[in-house]
């Protein structure tokens, strides 16, 4: 495992916000939705997830989740991604969430 100092730490802004909006993603090489999150005073982002395996888009409107919000907007296919959405991977490789187990103000900065 490789160590971090706390400088570095605090340089991965990672912030609570809710998914607003899911739609498919037919152009991404796999399976995946465009996800609109609402991150407050930082606003509104999009991004691609492969969480298709264990999400319907109808059960993620208006979770909440932890996103990575200062990466470079990166390219998928047809679309511009501006924030990674943090998850793991379960028994099966596929993608389980990060989410907050209480209701968290949009924006809020992972401490």
């Amino acid at each position: 495992m490789n160590t971090l100092t706390w400088s570095e730490f605090e340089k991965v802004d990672i912030r609570v916000g809710t998914i607003l909006l899911v739609e498919e993603f037919p152009q991404a090489r796999n399976p995946s939705y465009k996800v609109t999150v609402d991150f407050g005073e930082l606003g509104i982002k999009k991004t691609s997830a492969q969480i298709t395996k264990n999400y319907s888009k109808n059960e993620l409107i208006g979770k909440q989740i932890l996103g990575v919000v200062n990466f470079p907007p990166k390219q998928i296919a047809n679309f511009i991604s501006e924030f990674l959405l943090t998850g793991f991977k379960d028994s099966t490789g596929e993608i389980v969430i990060a989410t907050v187990d209480s209701l968290v103000p949009n924006g809020e900065k992972l401490i």
